[in-house]
This record gives C-alpha cells, structure tokens and sequence, in this order.
C-alpha cells in the first residue's frame, strides 16, 4: 500500500516538474507586469532545441556523460532565450500587444518544433514516426528499476533524476530574490508601477527584458526536462500537451509565488494522470485531465473575493509602459 502511494507521488513529481519550470519562468516574467501567453511556445522550442544538440551529439558517436547534459541544456537556453528576446522585443520595444503576441509566440513555437522535429525523424529513416534519444536520456533521468521489497522511500527518490532537484532549487532562488532582494524589490515595483518606477530611476526596460528572458529560459527547462527524462528522449510531435497552458493556470494556483507552485505543480501532476490510479471509464477520463484547471477557476475565484493584495496579480500586468506617457 506505502509503496503504491509513493510510486504515485514520484510519478506525480515527474508530471508537475515540466509545469513546476514553466510557471516558476512565467512568474517572474509577470513580476515585471508582462504576460506571457508564449510560455508554451517557449517550452516547446527549449524542447526541441536541446533535442537537435542532443542528436547533433549523439550521432558522433561516443558519449561523454557531461557533454551529454551540458550540449542539450546549452541548446534548450539559448533557443528558449531567442524566442523570449522575440518576445520581449516586439511587446517592451515595439509595443504589441501581449495577448496577441504572446499566443503567436506560441503558434510559432509548436510549428517550429514540428518541423524539425519532423525534419530529423526523416534524416533517420525512421519507420516509426518519433526520434529516440534514449542514451542521453540515461544520462539525464538516472532512472533506477525500483524492486517491490524497496523501503517507500526509495519508491519516492530513485525514480527521480537531477533536474527535479533543479527545478525546486530555482523556484526558492527566484522566491528569494523576488522577496528579499533589493533587485527583487525593483523587479515588483516595476510590476505594479512602471511609471513610479521610472521616476525613482529604475530602468524598467532593463528589467522587463532582463525578467522576460531568464523567465523564458527557466520555462524552456521544462522542455528538457520532459524529453530527457520524463518521455525517456522519445521525441514525437505534439507529445507535449497541454503542459505549458497548465503552467500558466499554475501561476494563478501559486498566487504568484513560487514557493507554493513547488507543491501546486506536483499537485497539478498528480490530478492529471489520476485517471491512471483509480477505475473511471474512458468518457471520463478528459474529465478527469481537467481538474487542475477546475482547481485553478476555484482559486482565482477565492482570491478574487478575499481582495488581498498579495493574493492579487502585478497591478500593470499586460499593459505595456511608454515612457512618454507617464
């Protein structure tokens, strides 16, 4: 019964670790007052992108087990910071419209990585329609087969690779430096006043983009991290899901803090591969991958009614700031 319950919760982690990355990114990038609905988009070019390093580097042959994480890591941030810096500079610079760039990015994102994707099962001669990268993988997920008469914890820890402990490790980082740092406390004053912001000299450009691109890039973790470890390096187009819009609802659940995203993640992976662990039938099962969000409409419906500021979004969050304005 114990070891049921653990290999549940180290299941549950390893779905919530994706969305843990993404909602961590998308929370300090909205710090700043800037919404990123690409956040899925970004993901999944950071996905694709430490796939094309990883098939770059496996198809030479011998493996090193630290160029194996470090080329497809290397290769995920710097395709998860490109497409930020897109991002960034179209809504900070240029001035477009958040919403509607935001779910271009996205667009773009999802098409970007189905056509390479596509692109290098072709170059494999595949019969199958998915590119395997199972050797770095290894390297990444250090997955262990966990026997029956394990102790529980066990059935918890070993099933978990590093960028778990990563990912958690970044979310207190960005917890701490949002709340108890001085760039923290600009960072927020940026968020919910731009324009006094300014007027106390503060670059708001500067932080917009400096925000907007490491969020994207701790969001395109997510993306690794699902391809490395959670698909075992199984790359198939679309696989994805919903994961990045999970994230999104996330920050909603996390109230913008990511210290509570670390245990609304995990929750949120739990809830959705439920199904898996109790009987329901097959109508029920889209039912059933629709309770984080159901969740998520509960809490922002709570906090809504309560009105407690810390509860509530960055007061200029989607607006863009024209200095000239003020």
């Amino acid at each position: 019964m114990i070891n049921g319950i653990m290999d549940f919760a180290a299941r549950a982690i390893l779905q919530g670790t994706p969305i843990l990355f993404g909602a961590t990114g998308e929370i300090l990038t909205e710090k700043s007052g800037n919404l990123n609905l690409g956040i899925p988009g970004i993901m999944y070019v950071g996905m694709i992108s430490s796939v094309i390093g990883g098939f770059a580097y496996q198809s030479g042959g011998n493996i090193n087990p630290a160029l194996a994480i470090i080329i497809p890591t290397l290769s995920c941030l710097l395709g998860s910071l490109i497409v930020s810096f897109i991002y960034a500079f179209l809504t900070i610079t240029l001035r477009a419209n958040q919403n509607v760039t935001g779910l271009a990015i996205t667009t773009f994102g999802v098409g970007f990585g189905n056509f390479f994707g596509g692109s290098l099962i072709k170059i494999t001669n595949s019969s199958a329609p998915y590119l395997s990268l199972t050797k770095l993988s290894r390297i990444f997920s250090g997955q262990k087969i966990v026997p029956d008469s394990a102790p529980w914890y066990q059935h918890l820890l070993l099933p978990l690779g590093f960028l778990v402990y990563v990912s958690v490790v970044i979310a207190l980082v960005v917890g701490f430096v949002l709340k108890r740092t001085r760039v923290g406390l600009q960072l927020r004053a940026v968020g919910e006043s731009p324009a006094t912001a300014d007027a106390a000299g503060i670059n708001v450009t500067k932080y917009k983009y400096l925000s907007t691109c490491i969020g994207g890039m701790i969001a395109g973790l997510g993306g690794l991290f699902y391809i490395m470890d959670y698909s075992s390096g199984i790359w198939s187009n679309d696989a994805f899901g919903d994961r990045g819009w999970l994230a999104i609802a996330l920050v909603i659940f996390a109230v913008w803090r990511p210290s509570i995203g670390i245990i609304g993640s995990y929750i949120f992976g739990g809830l959705y591969i439920l199904y898996n662990y109790i009987s329901v039938s097959m109508n029920m099962i889209p039912i059933m991958q629709m309770l984080p969000y159901i969740v998520t409409i509960v809490v922002l419906i709570i906090t809504s009614l309560r009105k407690r500021r810390e509860t509530q979004p960055p007061a200029s969050l989607g607006l863009n700031y024209f200095r000239e304005e003020r």
